[in-house]
């Protein structure tokens, strides 16, 4: 398994930046990684555009799902079959999430690695950042950004309540506020103690998921249905 993590994650993409920073990044590591990241964004864009696409339905979705359990709450046949029902017409999958993390878990060891072991080692020389920024040390500023971006296009998300509705208590939209705030103080601990060039890694990659929130956003507006 460690063989074929090397051969088809760990050193394509390591020769990809190296490549970047040797003749498209004017021997910047923080501008190769840049690039590197919107080229992995526009490689994996359709899984991750599915992804976000479908929980964000999932999320406008809420009040018919919260229906159906609560109307078929003894019979859990009858439940699981209207709930599939519901996402065959909308043309979702609840589990995509889960498959966009299993994607997105080996190229992240890969760059961890890359940007610990290749900054350590010298493998890309001068490893400052526009000439200010050291990539091999902590920087609170990209870490506070990134979770920053992250808290806004999770936010973007969320279904809207309409003007006028109720403010009862809802369990599931206090989990969902509640994971509103866990992303990004779970990115703040993790790549707070984590080479920076990481930080900017999930920083361009929070940018592009907020844009590509924007436009499914704008999107699904019209066709989705919202709580009544």
């Amino acid at each position: 398994m460690t063989a074929l993590f090397q051969a088809y994650i760990y050193e394509p993409i390591l020769s990809v930046l190296v490549f970047l920073y040797s003749h498209l990044s004017f021997n910047d590591l923080g501008v190769s990684i840049i690039e590197l990241t919107i080229l992995v964004r526009f490689i994996l864009l359709p899984i991750f555009y599915k992804s976000t696409k479908d929980q964000t339905i999932l999320q406008r979705l809420q009040p018919h799902i919260k229906k159906i359990q609560l109307d078929h709450k003894n019979d859990k046949e009858r439940q699981a079959k209207e709930l599939m029902a519901l996402y065959q017409k909308y043309r979702v999958n609840p589990f995509t999430g889960f498959f966009l993390l299993l994607i997105q878990l080996p190229i992240f060891i890969a760059l961890f690695q890359i940007f610990t072991k290749g900054i350590a080692g010298g493998v890309f020389g001068d490893r400052l950042f526009l000439n200010i920024l050291d990539l091999g040390g902590k920087s609170w500023m990209l870490v506070i950004f990134a979770a920053i971006l992250q808290f806004v296009q999770s936010k973007m998300m969320l279904a809207k309540k309409p003007d006028g509705a109720a403010r009862g208590k809802d369990p599931a939209a206090s989990i969902q506020k509640t994971m509103l705030f866990v992303g990004p103080l779970l990115t703040i601990v993790i790549l707070g103690n984590l080479p920076s060039a990481i930080g900017l890694y999930w920083l361009v990659s929070n940018a592009f998921s907020l844009v590509q929130q924007i436009y499914i956003n704008k999107k699904i507006e019209a066709t989705t249905p919202r709580e009544s």
